[in-house]
């Protein structure tokens, strides 16, 4: 049998241009990108920490140990395998790196998926140039990590139109990492293997039977893991779980609008029902809970279990106010101007010359001693940080625009076009429908914190290029559809 010389011979010359020259915008605008970083790592010294996420990070990271807190040990994980460089600096650079990484993945499965190259590249345009995610990557912070693992999980499922027994295993490892990263991903694999399951529905015959292994694979992939983390969370700490606060964080959900004469709680969960005490956001409960706890029995996990209780039965008894109350959140991503959430917050423009300031903390000292003696409180270094502060205003992708990007991914995802009711079998129209498992994450992460516990525009940013990615695939098929009228 003879072999197919293309496959392997070397390409001439002119191809080799022809093939650079296809990704020429995308270069560029990966090079600027890369720059806006540069100057972000020169205008701020020597990153953004904060109190108390990223000293506790730092520590876990020192200590290797399942938190008890709100942070899993996925990121601790990434910082521990820094700690021989003791550089809070290089954190940011590997952040900064990851966010540009992100870009590259959303660019090359849309490559992949035959949009043009100028196409692909305004798909990672508000990732790369949103000065938000200048602010994010540059924090010592979990959140670009996490939306690097869910796009790296999306670009190895949609690198096929149907994603084979290994892709299949490999995202599901990455949603599991990205799951110990930030828990909020936990319900993405029931939501990935939901939407991957109706597609795998209308496949026909010897294609549907294939098609059940990967979905097996993914669902394995994605749960022996957390099983292993649950594993030694109980070693550590007593119970099988992945974390002790998820209770306490949907009990601050519902005190915005619990009415215990409404909910008639048990009398042990009485002093859980609301005391009179107003907070700006649902977020702010969740730093009060102490004061509640103090007077329920047992121990920490006792008490996220009479906090869950609580707060499963203050939205059954009164679902409208729950879900008026995660609706009116939500909305708030969408505003022209960010609207504070809590009010002393500062919402998306944060990129100023004051220096910062750090709290007599103990565990700041001990970060300094055994993470990195460079430790200290970021201060602006001019003229690099008088561009950020200008820059940051117009380069900021406002509420309607991210609505936009949304809609067009949604008509995308469930939008059947006539060419689709003109006899196309059921399975090339799920082809069709690329749009559909990256909208339904973007969508999914917009939803998921604001559910559990409250809307923040740190919490959007996820968001952001998942949404892009649908949108470009949306327009793509819609694009084709239309063609194929002619």
């Amino acid at each position: 049998m003879l072999t197919d010389v293309r496959s392997t011979a070397p390409h001439p010359p002119g191809r080799r241009i022809s093939v650079l020259a296809d990704h020429r915008v995308f270069a560029v605008v990966l090079s600027l990108a890369a720059a806006l970083r540069v100057v972000t790592m020169l205008a701020y010294r020597p990153a953004k920490l904060y109190w108390y996420d990223s000293f506790t990070y730092l520590d876990n990271a020192i200590h290797l140990r399942p938190s008890t807190g709100l942070h899993p040990i996925g990121y601790s994980l990434l910082l521990r395998a820094l700690w021989p460089f003791h550089s809070v600096e290089l954190l940011a650079a590997v952040n900064h790196l990851l966010g540009l990484t992100t870009a590259v993945l959303i660019y090359a499965v849309l490559r992949r998926r035959s949009l043009p190259g100028w196409a692909a590249s305004v798909a990672t345009v508000p990732g790369l140039f949103d000065a938000s995610f200048l602010r994010l990557e540059h924090a010592v912070l979990s959140d670009t990590l996490f939306i690097f693992l869910i796009t790296a999980a999306l670009t190895v499922l949609m690198w096929s139109p149907w994603p084979s027994v290994r892709a299949a295993t490999w995202a599901g490892l990455l949603l599991a990492l990205a799951a110990i990263t930030r828990t909020i991903a936990l319900p993405l694999l029931l939501l990935i293997l939901l939407v991957l399951a109706c597609r795998g529905a209308v496949r026909r015959g010897e294609r549907r039977a294939a098609g059940l292994r990967p979905l097996l694979a993914l669902a394995l992939a994605g749960t022996l893991p957390l099983a292993a983390y649950a594993g030694w969370y109980a070693e550590e700490h007593g119970r099988f779980t992945l974390t002790q606060v998820d209770g306490i964080s949907l009990w601050a959900r519902t005190m915005t609008f619990a009415d215990c004469s409404v909910i008639e709680p048990p009398p042990e969960l009485a002093p859980l029902c609301p005391n009179g005490v107003v907070e700006d956001t649902a977020g702010e409960y969740y730093w009060v809970f102490g004061e509640r706890a103090d007077r329920l029995p047992g121990g920490a996990f006792e008490r996220n279990d009479a906090a869950r209780a609580f707060a499963l039965r203050a939205i059954l008894a009164q679902p409208f106010d729950y879900l008026r109350d995660v609706v009116h959140d939500t909305a708030l991503t969408f505003a022209w101007t960010p609207v504070p959430h809590p009010t002393w917050a500062v919402p998306a423009f944060g990129f100023g010359l004051d220096a910062d300031a750090f709290p007599d903390e103990p565990l700041i000292g001990k970060m300094k001693r055994e993470y990195d003696s460079g430790i200290r409180p970021q201060h602006a270094v001019r003229p690099y940080a008088d561009f950020l502060v200008a820059y940051q205003h117009p380069a900021y992708l406002r509420g309607p625009m991210l609505g936009a990007i949304l809609l067009v991914g949604a008509l995308g995802s469930v939008g059947v076009t006539r060419v689709a009711r003109r006899g196309r079998r059921a399975d090339d129209r799920w082809e069709r429908r690329a749009a559909l498992l990256p909208w339904s994450v973007a969508a999914a992460l917009l939803v998921a914190p604001v559910a559990v516990l409250d809307f923040d525009h740190r919490y959007v940013l996820p968001v952001i290029p998942i949404a892009c990615l649908a949108a470009a695939l949306a327009v793509q098929d819609e694009t084709r559809a239309l063609r194929g009228l002619r």
